[in-house]
């Protein structure tokens, strides 16, 4: 018979044991005694598959085929453990080569393709590393249900086909038989809650629309949860092309509030105006506006979004955040918090040993610039303080302007803009209450005044433009400093808008040979925050050409460097990397460009939290081993990397550098430490940074510092976050984004620049403010008070069943605060949300199908 041929040369090392070699010789030998092991059961079981090979090459094709059925019966049936190979398959390994010489031999025909069944599924263990073997014989065998033979085999495949796909297309070759089975495949894991696994085979034979058709109302949120997760990891154009279809198969099942979010991830407007038009119900138009305001998405409300007037109207005005203010008043007198707090309140000196109180007469102008700091960041939107606001009969003895004057010269731009911080997003009041500081003679005041302005505007859009309005005029004043004011004002209020009035303008002084410098740096900057993203051509040119003119004593200011960064922020989230390197290679005297470049890998890292910790660790290493100006930079970037973040890991390496013997990372860590505590209160951070007071009570610089750090932490007491995140981490924010990038930069020279006359720019992180709030609404957007689970938020990506998503939860009513890292869900069946990420403002409706039990 057929076996005692001498196996073909394609069967490789799993060769039967041939009598005539001494080493097979022994092999036999091993194998009797294994056969003695084997239990009787498995030792019939044994024999018996032997004789159906011995039947398999019969000349009979009856007992040929009886003898195929039998064993394909046998493999079948065969259940295994996970660690182990099924029985059927260890005993026929030694005949693998005997049966695939025996179908080389066998004349074409319907058993042929029987045998090329069987010996694909003994390929599975058998078969030599990259020979693709399992999908060879699949191929030739018959077209049968592919997930008879069990999970293991498809996913084997599923490899196979993967590295197939490539050489077939590297070497041109036709591939529509493979697609077929990847249509098997892909079926077979949909049904079988796989929807990775499928994904992931798509991915590698670039035919993601597949899946389109493939997933069913009871899988497609893994699908797209999948899908939507693993874009930030995809190189260019995949991610992109991940997102699109996992936005196809949200509309498809109406999903729209989450198709809206990866329109809204895609910068997508074209798809951001289907998913309105998708709907006719007003109240999820509302939702998604509302998710848009957030965003900060300059969208026109126009007929294709809302065909009546007044809805038009209505959902412009949650647009364009109107309401902000309102809400976040309302959360802060839910939580009580609306007392003003004075700076004293936050520094807590009393808790200090006998140091700090001879502080008290050093340099009181820079004490007093870091009160009014202080003063705004902590009382953020509240419309009431203790130094500006307050009426003129209280304890401070004076007027309201006395505080204003107790700060020289570009300290009062500082005070007055501070104005624009405490009555954020309250337009009407707080341009009331600015309003008597532009009239004012002294120059520093009124540029404060025009920065309030911006600063009360920002991210509240009105159809009336007042900021526009009151600021263009003073774009082109002779004093320096108001000028500053109204082009810093500008790019606060109208940063993403990217406003074509604004580009006339702040490029015409670009243009300007007679520009200064100070002004040319600060129209720079406000034109990359108000096209921040856009990768405008021109606007990059023009920063280009400026720079070029300028003479090489000019290009040594600190202030240049903050013109790379205007570069920067046009093509934020666009190359960043490239971009920041190239720039500051030209410009800077001394090899300084890699502080940037430290600082663009974290702004990398931030989108995903593994190569956020991945990032960590490497700053780590930078720390160790860098130069002096990257050491500078690494507490910033991880800083950013954690911002209102308080990690106690990141937390321990900014204060070991807050003691740093270089005062310029000492400086660095500790406003880090201000960006990584930011809006949390952090107990832990505050006395770090009281500790940090008394250590530094001499040095007034890092006093500075350290009392703005406490300002972060207590922002907005509380109720505030910098995270350029929201949408449960999945959508960035590119204004946040650019204002934190340009703050940053700012920092990298500290003493020049933050400690110098331009400290108003610490006044940039008013972009990425944002209450962190979960404020639930009825169906006339007034607020409703229901209960809801909070909880650290679990990753439950490609998580088999329906795992929860959110740990460790407590029960609150709403409106509740959400730190980093937490997620919220109802705890009621009441009412339904109309979006599944549950932060800022949801809309509740009533569930029809509620009973409440009696």
């Amino acid at each position: 018979m057929a076996a005692d041929q001498p196996p073909s040369s394609s069967s490789g090392p799993e060769q039967p044991p041939q009598k005539s070699l001494s080493s097979k010789d022994a092999k036999k030998k091993k194998e009797e005694k294994k056969d003695e092991d084997l239990s009787e059961e498995d030792l019939a079981l044994k024999q018996q598959l032997e004789l159906y090979v011995e039947r398999v090459q019969d000349t009979d094709p009856g007992v040929q085929k009886l003898a195929l059925e039998s064993m394909r019966q046998e493999i079948r049936s065969a259940t295994s453990s996970m660690t182990s190979v099924p029985k059927p398959l260890k005993f026929l390994r030694p005949h693998y080569g005997t049966l695939k010489t025996f179908y080389e031999q066998m004349p074409e025909s319907d058993l042929k393709k029987y045998l090329a069944d069987v010996l694909s599924v003994l390929a599975l263990t058998m078969s030599a590393e990259g020979e693709r073997e399992s999908l060879k014989y699949r191929l030739l065998g018959c077209d049968g249900e592919i997930g008879s033979w069990g999970h293991e085999y498809v996913r084997n495949l599923a490899g196979e086909i993967a590295q197939e796909f490539q050489k077939r297309q590297y070497e041109d070759m036709p591939i529509d038989a493979l697609m077929e089975l990847v249509q098997q495949i892909v079926a077979f894991h949909m049904k079988h809650n796989a929807e990775p696994e499928a994904v992931d085979l798509l991915m590698e034979v670039e035919d993601l629309d597949l899946l389109v058709e493939h997933v069913d109302s009871s899988n497609y949120k893994r699908a797209c949860l999948y899908l939507t997760s693993s874009a930030s990891y995809l190189p260019s154009p995949d991610d992109v092309l991940a997102l699109d279809i996992a936005y196809t198969i949200y509309i498809k099942f109406d999903d729209l509030a989450s198709a809206l979010r990866v329109a809204l991830h895609l910068d997508n407007s074209q798809y951001v105006k289907q998913v309105f038009a998708s709907t006719d119900d007003i109240l999820l138009k509302k939702q998604f506006s509302y998710i848009i305001g957030r965003h900060g998405l300059p969208l026109e409300v126009d007929e294709e979004i809302a065909a009546d007037e007044n809805d038009r109207d209505a959902l412009q005005d949650i647009v364009n955040n109107t309401k902000l203010s309102e809400g976040y008043l309302a959360l802060a007198r839910d939580i009580e918090v609306m007392e003003a707090k004075s700076p004293d309140d936050i520094y807590k000196v009393h808790l200090i040993d006998g140091r700090a109180s001879a502080s008290s007469s050093l340099d009181s102008a820079r004490q007093n610039l870091a009160a009014t700091f202080v003063n705004a960041f902590v009382n953020a939107g509240f419309g009431q303080d203790k130094l500006m606001t307050a009426p003129a009969e209280t304890s401070s003895g004076g007027s309201t302007g006395s505080w204003l004057f107790k700060n020289k010269e570009h300290g009062k731009a500082s005070a007055a803009a501070s104005l624009g911080m405490i009555h954020l997003w309250d337009v009407d009041s707080g341009l009331s209450q600015i309003d008597k500081y532009l009239h004012s003679n002294d120059n520093h005041v009124v540029a404060g005044a025009l920065l309030g302005v911006g600063i009360v505007n920002c991210g509240i859009k009105n159809d009336c433009d007042p900021a526009l309005a009151l600021l263009i005029d003073f774009l082109d004043r002779e004093d320096t400093t108001i000028r500053i004011g109204a082009i810093l004002g500008l790019g606060i209020t109208y940063a993403g808008t990217h406003k074509d009035e604004l580009k006339v303008r702040l490029s015409n002084i670009l243009g300007d040979p007679k520009t200064t410098l100070e002004v040319l740096v600060f129209a720079a900057i406000s034109l990359g925050l108000v096209f921040v993203g856009s990768c405008n051509e021109e606007i990059a040119q023009s920063i280009i050409f400026a720079l070029m003119d300028r003479s090489d004593a000019e290009l040594g200011d600190a202030l240049t460097r903050l013109l790379p960064v205007a570069l920067g922020l046009l093509y934020l989230g666009k190359q960043v990397q490239k971009l920041l390197g190239i720039c500051s290679h030209h410009l800077e005297k001394g090899e300084t460009h890699q502080g940037p470049a430290v600082l663009g890998i974290a702004l990398i890292a931030m989108a995903e939290e593994l190569g956020a910790d991945m990032a960590v660790r490497s700053l780590e290493r930078l720390l160790q081993y860098g130069e002096q100006n990257i050491r500078r930079a690494v507490p910033l970037a991880l800083g950013i990397l954690c911002i209102s973040n308080p990690k106690v890991t990141v937390m321990d390496t900014l204060s070991r550098l807050s003691h740093d013997a270089d005062s310029e990372v000492s400086m660095a860590a500790i406003i880090a430490l201000g960006l990584l505590g930011a809006g949390t209160n952090n107990a832990r951070i505050a006395t770090m940074l009281r500790n940090l007071s008394s250590y530094y009570y001499k040095e007034a610089g890092h006093l500075f510092c350290v009392r703005i750090a406490q300002g972060l932490v207590h922002l907005g007491k509380g109720l505030l976050t910098l995270s350029p995140y929201h949408s449960d981490r999945f959508l960035l924010c590119p204004m946040a984004l650019a204002g934190l990038v340009t703050v940053l930069h700012a920092c990298l020279d500290m003493k020049s620049i933050i400690l110098g006359k331009y400290h108003y720019m610490l006044y940039a992180l008013v972009l990425a403010m944002q209450p962190r709030m979960l404020m639930t609404v009825d169906e006339d957007l007034k607020p409703l008070s229901v209960p809801v689970r909070v909880g650290q938020a679990v990753d439950v990506v490609g998580q088999a069943g329906r795992p929860k998503t959110i740990t460790g939860f407590q029960t609150h009513s709403t409106p509740v605060l959400l730190a980093a890292g937490e997620r919220a869900e109802l705890a009621t069946e009441k009412y339904i949300p109309s979006t599944p990420v549950l932060e800022g403002y949801v809309i509740l409706k009533v569930n029809p199908e509620y009973h409440e039990d009696h």
